[in-house]
């Protein structure tokens, strides 16, 4: 392929329990690696690694995580281990049910020659009823700014200037985000290059529902909205504040709407998932609530084996850190650049 996908390396962080999407998996890499040179680095057990080395063979290039690298969030490893790897300028790193075709690629690649990070928008399919519940998430989040995808397109000579970033917290996808700002680093959000993602079964549905509300703690003005809105629609309850309590479900499913025709989203989001609004909302009212207790309690929360504490550092506390490190370049942000959300 020509063009700017055809520089571009694939890096996919992987870590395996069991092998039941096997053969999906590699029918995907078979066609990706068409496309682009494609690192797939696998923290699985020692069994499920020799049986995709099996497969991968010749396909793509596959290894373990560097040696040296032992964060408490085992995909930092993966990202950082494919980074040092990497044969091209412009890097593509995505989750493992991230699904990229041709053209979503080479306009990924496109961006990278003006930006540092480049934010994609994901979108489930198929779409069962658990995925219309997390896609309200994706429209609110749309609504307000732009959503948390599981890929990014990176620079690599930025991503080694800055030194990488701190793997010992929660909601690494943040911690990229603002590390990348900290060292200056102009981030584009395009909030039309939707990129499709596999929804998850629904057990680990369920189970990533804490763990996504200690996330919040990261970005506090968006944990204060939310321990608020528990106490206060049962205060409404209470006090038989009926129509008050629909005007917010109703004004919550307006913002998702929104945030479903933003950029022409309507393609891609359909209107079934507007209705989940409130009820995600209501999920996280109450899960944010139990992830501070996580905190308060246990000093964390329980993830992948680890408990980590920090959810994502401050974009303030990475310049400080930026600035102290020796030899590291700082430059300030650019015009334009997103704040720290």
């Amino acid at each position: 392929m020509s063009g700017p996908a055809a520089t571009m390396e694939y890096v996919l962080p992987l870590r395996w329990e069991e092998d039941g999407g096997l053969d999906e998996l590699t029918a995907y890499l078979r066609g990706l690696a068409r496309l682009v040179d494609v690192t797939v680095v696998d923290g699985s057990p020692s069994p499920l690694f020799e049986r995709h080395a099996g497969r991968w063979r010749g396909l793509v290039r596959h290894v373990r995580p560097d040696a040296d690298l032992c964060f408490a969030n085992g995909k930092v490893n993966g990202v950082v281990t494919g980074m040092r790897l990497a044969r091209a300028e412009r890097v593509v790193i995505a989750d493992d049910d991230v699904r990229y075709g041709e053209a979503e690629l080479a306009r990924l690649g496109d961006l990278l020659g003006a930006a540092d990070l480049v934010r994609p928008q994901n979108y489930f399919d198929p779409l069962p009823w658990h995925a219309h519940w997390d896609t309200a998430r994706t429209l609110l989040n749309r609504a307000l700014g732009a959503d948390y995808p599981g890929t990014f397109g990176i620079r690599r000579s930025t991503f080694e200037a800055m030194g990488g970033y701190d793997g010992d917290v929660l909601f690494e996808n943040l911690e990229l985000i603002r590390t990348v700002r900290a060292h200056g680093g102009r981030e584009d959000r395009p909030l039309d290059l939707y990129v499709r993602r596999l929804p998850p079964d629904p057990a680990r549905f369920w189970s990533q529902r804490v763990r996504q509300a200690y996330d919040d703690m990261a970005q506090p003005a968006r944990m204060a909205l939310f321990l608020a809105v528990a106490p206060l629609t049962a205060a409404g309850l209470l006090r038989r504040r009926h129509r008050l309590i629909l005007a917010g479900a109703v004004l919550t499913i307006a913002m998702a709407e929104s945030g479903r025709r933003r950029a022409g989203g309507h393609r891609v989001f359909p209107p079934a998932s507007v209705l989940f609004a409130p009820v995600w909302v209501l999920e996280r009212a109450v899960c944010v609530w139990l992830a501070l207790a996580s905190r308060l309690v246990h000093g964390g929360v329980h993830y992948a084996g680890r408990r980590l504490r920090t959810p994502a550092h401050p974009v303030r506390h990475l310049r400080k850190s930026l600035r102290g490190r020796a030899g590291a370049p700082h430059r300030p942000p650019p015009g334009g650049t997103a704040g720290d959300r």
